[in-house]
């Protein structure tokens, strides 16, 4: 029992829920027992995030580094020298694109931690009238705890089948005027692409279009690129927003070593964009953080740049497509069209089965049954009830399986 006061945490922070995957985890963990024991040992689809292991000559090098004199050290929270550098080498050698490693490149301990502070230093917490950021939707999940935990509203931009997944920004503003919201409160506008949960990617013509859409309403643009060198086709090949003219006139860019290297647990990433943006938010970084410890950027930023690095994604890349194929044929085998499936990210965004009233309800059939662990849609949006996201992360072997045990227990669409 707690003796704390009831105003103890602010009333945003309280009416919080643990992050989706976490929930998940922890459901899981407490069915694995029935679920072994009738020969459904769970198979995890909800997370995204590799399983394989980093790079050797990754892990190698850091091995090394850690002997060095000073290493152990403070950093500083933008980034160590060769750090910066190197990411800049990289947005030159990745994306064509030139960034200035002093002003311009700002460390983060993952691109997740990044987008949550940025949006903080945005927002001014108030009871009415709140400051808002435009989130996609379906979006991945964390973006609208991050508002609502800074005290801001998200108001919600639908991604459909019908919009192709890029809606009009000028109708979106519209319906936002005649529903009563003040322009005045509009901070920024999030976009994803290659997306999370969908896996869509959009046009450059797209981008512009919301870099302009920025411009006209004096609004940051933010754009979250952690699926960058996530693709399987160079017909979707992602680009930085910044290959688009004059974007770093309101843009920002969230980049992330967990998804292309499989460094998830290790908390390294970086900003990139706009200077004025950029530097204010180092400002309010330098109140919270000393950095990165020195060993992981250095180690990084030797990988950022090499060959070796660049043949371990595409490496991973050619296993991520190989899993994709393998889930592809089996949900076409249970009655799924799959006949226009993106060639970016690891996750797949489908339709629940007809028989189904919600994406829960699905969800939690699939996992009682089968020992299968996808994310019910709704849980990324109001557009994604209806849906459900799965990672094809895990082996070949247990892909195989769980299309074996769909079959088996009746999943079909």
């Amino acid at each position: 029992m707690n003796n704390f006061k009831e105003n103890l945490f602010n009333k945003d922070v309280m009416s919080l829920e643990s992050y989706i995957m976490f929930r998940l985890k922890e459901k899981t963990k407490k069915l694995t027992p029935q679920l072994k024991a009738k020969d459904r040992a769970p198979i995890s689809l909800s997370m995204g995030a590799p399983t394989a292991n980093p790079p050797k000559i990754l892990v190698d090098r850091l091995k090394q580094i850690l002997d060095e004199d000073g290493i152990h050290t403070y950093s500083t929270p933008k980034g160590e020298d060769y750090f910066r550098n190197a990411v800049a080498q990289r947005m030159k050698n990745r994306f064509g694109v030139n960034m200035d490693p002093e002003k311009e490149i700002f460390s983060l301990v993952g691109s997740k931690e990044g987008i949550a502070n940025l949006i903080r230093f945005l927002i001014t917490p108030k009871d009415v009238d709140k400051d808002i950021i435009m989130v996609p939707d379906p979006c991945y999940a964390s973006y609208l705890q991050f508002v609502q935990c800074a005290g801001g509203m998200a108001y919600h931009i639908p991604l459909t089948k019908d919009n192709n997944y890029m809606p009009c920004l000028d109708d979106v503003f519209e319906k936002f005027l005649n529903e009563g919201f003040n322009p005045y409160n509009l901070k920024a506008l999030i976009i994803n692409y290659p997306n999370n949960p969908l896996g869509v990617s959009a046009t450059k013509e797209y981008v512009k279009s919301a870099v302009d859409f920025c411009k006209k309403h004096n609004i940051l643009l933010i754009s979250d690129l952690a699926y960058a060198d996530l693709y399987f086709s160079e017909d979707e090949k992602p680009f930085s927003v910044f290959e688009v003219e004059g974007a770093k006139d309101v843009a920002v860019e969230f980049h992330s070593f967990s998804k292309p290297y499989a460094v998830t647990g290790w908390r390294l990433g970086w900003i990139c964009g706009n200077e004025f943006v950029v530097q204010r938010f180092g400002k309010g970084k330098s109140t919270i953080d000393n950095g990165i410890f020195k060993a992981l950027q250095k180690a990084c930023a030797e990988i950022l740049n090499s060959d070796e690095g660049d043949k371990y994604i595409k490496q991973g890349n050619l296993g991520y497509k190989r899993k994709q194929e393998i889930m592809v044929k089996g949900f076409s085998e249970l009655g799924w069209d799959m006949s226009n499936v993106p060639h970016t990210t690891f996750y797949l965004w489908l339709p629940i089965p007809k028989r189904y009233n919600s994406s829960f309800e699905f969800c939690e059939d699939l996992l009682n049954k089968s020992g299968i662990v996808v994310v019910p849609g709704n849980a990324f949006g109001n557009c994604g009830e209806g849906f459900f996201r799965l990672s094809y992360v895990c082996s070949d072997e247990s892909l195989e399986e769980v299309i074996r045990r769909m079959k088996i227990d009746g999943f079909y669409y």
